[in-house]
């Protein structure tokens, strides 16, 4: 291991060459993302600050303050992401909590469940809303019974209605946010604690919570930023008062026609986005994005320090410490057992839907029939849509996952002080609201001539992809033996021969995974989808989403119902590869 450690300070060559090698792998992705993420991105500030004359102005904004409506779509959208992002940390905490303290087994068990509706469709998730949410809708007849809402009143459309269905959609991605930092805290600094007489809920507030804070405020931060550029949802569960920004865009663009003004309201998303995650990185630090635990700067514990002792001497007073639980172990798992079926009910509610015998959905479903998957499979529509969501998912996966191999190999060779930026660049994607790159990509599309066609699509969705496959893959490559790569390089091996011989076979679990998730963002997009596929030959979401609006069909049923199966077995393949990986 020494003498490997003095292999690269015993090279005749100078540093530059070495550092530029290290470059090499991320070349690709870096142009990728240049060219069609950071270039069409930056074509939308330019077409919001310049008229049609080409001159420079400010009237698509001035429009936005103007006009009371736009004004106030603004004012919605900032207010449903923050409270979607509050209750999706809060209600998510303890759950991340009780799986960080978990065995590792235990923890996949429960992370299977949790993974299964993050990864199920958007769409599926508020078709199975919209059906328990109705006037005529299982909850909504429950909770009129029990008079907590009165008999002609809905929960959707409404604004609790799409509050359900955004932190429906966000509480699992806040969860698995949290999860890498709670399991990279030191249980034993609580443990000493507690040896020196405080009860586990005065160790808890002023020792696990403060540490924990960066895994919330990356939950928050990724959980606000995604729901801003959300539309479905609010689409489908929402009234024309709980519209947002990303209606407006897609009205603009569909309807409207109004490219420019489209791509002002996609820069105050921008630009809202650039500015959460800016105060973040300042904040917090861009690493526990990553799954690091950021160090404290300047030696602080942080500012809600003094407030933390506070409340954790008062709960010392509450006397937790004599059931020896901050909460009890029981009472976390009655917790997340219900937090997961809550998230899992509603998918599994339009399964037996899609059996029914019945011509229009009701409930319960008259059982049994076949009919509608018949309906499904034997659609010109609906089989042109699915077998081109696989082409596109599978060449988006094989895509992303060579680029994203290749940029997660050079950030595991650099030092912090290059890294940092370029994973930044690289998650960059996931980032910025998804809306604020359909625009943009709607804008280079439509002078390259890719518009309606699969390579566009393909395009679109590893710009999506590629931070997933590179978050995936970063975990790997630190848990990597790296003295494997020196041992093969000091009896001659290449570079690329390492690669292939020693880094491929050791991270191909973590590689299926990558690819299996890259796939899925693919086939489950929708927003790039309304901008890019056309409006002939369209995507499986696509479909649904047209045929969505128009009615609430047993078809769909059956299409939701099959795209969950197919969730679960990819979710499934991607728990078995994790479990074997080495």
């Amino acid at each position: 291991m020494l003498l490997a450690q003095r292999l690269p300070q015993a090279g005749t060559r100078p540093s530059w060459p070495r550092r530029l090698r290290a470059w090499l792998p991320a070349v690709p992705a870096l142009l990728f993302l240049v060219v069609f993420f950071v270039v069409p991105v930056v074509e939308i500030l330019q077409g919001g600050l310049y008229n049609a004359d080409g001159v420079l102005s400010t009237a698509q904004f001035a429009r936005m303050t103007h006009t009371p409506v736009y004004a106030k779509v603004m004012l919605t959208t900032f207010w449903i992401a923050f409270l979607t992002a509050a209750l999706s940390v809060v209600l998510g905490y303890p759950i991340a909590y009780l799986l960080a303290r978990l065995t590792a087994r235990a923890r996949e068990r429960w992370l299977l469940w949790i993974m299964l509706p993050f990864w199920t469709s958007y769409l599926v998730k508020t078709y199975a809303w919209m059906l328990l949410l109705s006037k005529t809708g299982v909850l909504t007849t429950i909770a009129s019974h029990l008079g907590l809402i009165a008999d002609t009143s809905t929960l959707a459309p409404s604004m609790m209605g799409v509050l359900i269905g955004m932190v429906h959609a966000m509480l699992p991605l806040a969860v698995m946010t949290m999860l890498p930092i709670m399991q990279g805290i030191n249980t034993q600094l609580v443990q000493a604690a507690e040896t020196l007489g405080a009860d586990r809920a005065t160790g808890f507030f002023t020792i696990f919570l403060p540490l924990s804070e960066p895994g919330a405020a990356a939950a928050g931060l990724l959980v606000f930023i995604t729901s801003l550029g959300f539309f479905i949802v609010p689409a489908l569960l929402g009234s024309p008062k709980e519209s947002m920004i990303a209606q407006l865009v897609i009205s603009s663009v569909l309807e409207l026609f109004d490219l420019r003004f489209a791509g002002a309201l996609s820069t105050v998303l921008l630009l809202c986005s650039i500015l959460v995650f800016y105060v973040y990185d300042r904040v917090v630090g861009l690493s526990s994005l990553s799954g690091d635990a950021p160090r404290p700067k300047g030696g602080q514990g942080g500012r809600a320090l003094p407030v933390l002792l506070a409340i954790g001497r008062a709960a010392g007073k509450l006397h937790f410490h004599r059931a020896g639980r901050v909460p009890g172990n029981r009472g976390l798992k009655l917790y997340t057992w219900a937090a997961v079926l809550l998230l899992v009910l509603p998918i599994a509610f339009v399964v037996p839907l899609a059996f029914t015998r019945s011509p229009f959905v009701a409930f319960p479903p008259d059982l049994f029939s076949l009919k509608w998957f018949g309906a499904f499979l034997s659609s010109a529509v609906w089989q042109a849509a699915l077998w081109r969501s696989l082409a596109v998912g599978f060449s988006t996966a094989v895509l992303a996952l060579a680029l994203g191999f290749g940029a997660t190999l050079a950030l595991s060779r650099m030092s912090g002080r290059y890294s940092k930026p370029l994973f930044a660049m690289f998650i960059a994607p996931l980032i910025v609201p998804r809306i604020v790159i359909a625009v943009g990509l709607l804008y280079l599309f439509a002078r390259l001539g890719l518009t309606g066609s699969d390579a566009g699509l393909v395009i679109g969705h590893t710009v999506l992809a590629i931070p997933y496959v590179v978050v995936t893959l970063s975990a790997s490559f630190k848990r990597f033996d790296w003295r494997l790569d020196d041992a093969a390089k000091m009896l001659g091996a290449s570079g690329f021969t390492r690669v292939r011989t020693v880094l491929l076979p050791l991270l191909a679990s973590s590689l299926g995974a990558a690819f299996l998730f890259a796939f899925i963002v693919s086939f489950d997009d929708l927003t790039i989808a309304i901008f890019v596929s056309g409006g002939l030959n369209t995507t499986l979401p696509k479909q649904m989403w047209d045929d969505i609006q128009l009615a609430v069909t047993p078809t769909l049923a059956a299409v939701a119902t099959s795209l969950v199966f197919l969730v679960a077995f990819v979710v499934w393949l991607s728990s078995y590869f994790k479990r074997h990986s080495y």
